[in-house]
């Protein structure tokens, strides 16, 4: 879907989503939903794209809506993708509809000098997001589907290993379903690349009031904290996520029901292609736009 706002495209960094209010005026909807955005255009009256799939009533009724409908957008919102300092080997890696962030991303990446290498993959051909896109913009494009409908037979993370060699990437770049962004990051630390993850996770505000995103994440200091992924994310270090423990509030964490401190190893420094131009990029801050939808196409949301 294409909305006209903006303020956000003005301001939108890759990795950024949007809160959408659904169901009008009068709706019990009272909660947004968030999508990442795939594409701005700050230049064509601040056109800004997210692709969402309809999967309840919230994203039927955004489905609905037509061309000079009026909707309640705030973004962009949460932390970008951190960008490397110097030129590298940049391996983006996609699930489903989950890969729309990642080609706004790429862009900044080629801006720099970077080279980018996508895969991309899904349960069938029609759920495979940007494939064209990625043969024609990317060094390299492998696809896969758990079908065989497109590409190879399989899932993502059974080609990464085979991809990681043939590219030489510096460092990854993930969005998708959290098993995946798991295995991900699991594979790369074999190789000791750093991973920069989107993780998608249910967002009910947006804006970090509602702590219904929490999931646990290692800090600078070692210790595991239950981190709000909408403003302290939706990017994180794949290596500093407790992938096992999502969903669930570990007994380590600070403030779990019987927790004391104890020392605990801190992380690893990010190596040097995957290290952002600052070591916390600012929170972006919230703004919010009346947009009327131009055009709509089926995708995903969070």
């Amino acid at each position: 879907m294409t909305v006209i706002a903006p303020g956000v495209a003005a301001r939108f960094r890759p990795g950024q989503f949007v809160a959408v209010a659904v169901g009008g005026p009068e709706t019990s909807m009272l909660l947004r939903r968030a999508f990442s955005i795939h594409d701005v255009r700050p230049d064509h009256g601040g056109a800004v794209e997210f692709v969402f799939a309809v999967v309840g009533p919230g994203t039927r009724w955004l489905a609905e809506r037509r061309t000079r409908d009026s909707l309640d957008v705030a973004g962009p919102l949460g932390r970008p993708f951190p960008l490397p300092r110097d030129p590298v080997n940049a391996l983006l890696v996609g699930g489903g509809y989950g890969s729309a962030p990642l080609f706004p991303l790429a862009g900044k990446l080629r801006s720099r000098g970077c080279t980018v290498d996508y895969l991309l993959g899904a349960a069938s051909a029609d759920r495979v997001f940007g494939a064209l896109t990625a043969r024609r913009t990317g060094r390299t494009a492998v696809i896969t589907t758990e079908d065989g409908s497109l590409g190879a037979r399989g899932l993502v993370t059974d080609m990464l290993t085979q991809v990681i060699h043939e590219t030489r990437a510096d460092v990854i770049y993930a969005c998708g379903p959290m098993g995946m962004l798991r295995q991900v990051s699991s594979v790369a630390s074999r190789y000791d690349l750093p991973v920069q993850a989107l993780v998608e996770e249910s967002m009910a505000c947006g804006t970090g009031v509602c702590m219904t995103c929490v999931l646990p994440v290692i800090g600078d200091d070692g210790v595991t904290r239950m981190v709000r992924s909408c403003v302290d994310g939706p990017v994180f270090r794949g290596d500093l996520v407790r992938w096992d423990d999502v969903g669930t509030i570990p007994f380590d964490a600070l403030g779990a029901p019987g927790w004391k401190p104890r020392a605990q190893p801190k992380p690893p420094p990010v190596a040097s292609a995957g290290r952002p131009d600052t070591a916390r990029p600012g929170v972006a801050r919230p703004g919010r736009a009346r947009a009327a939808p131009t055009a709509e196409r089926p995708g995903h949301g969070r």
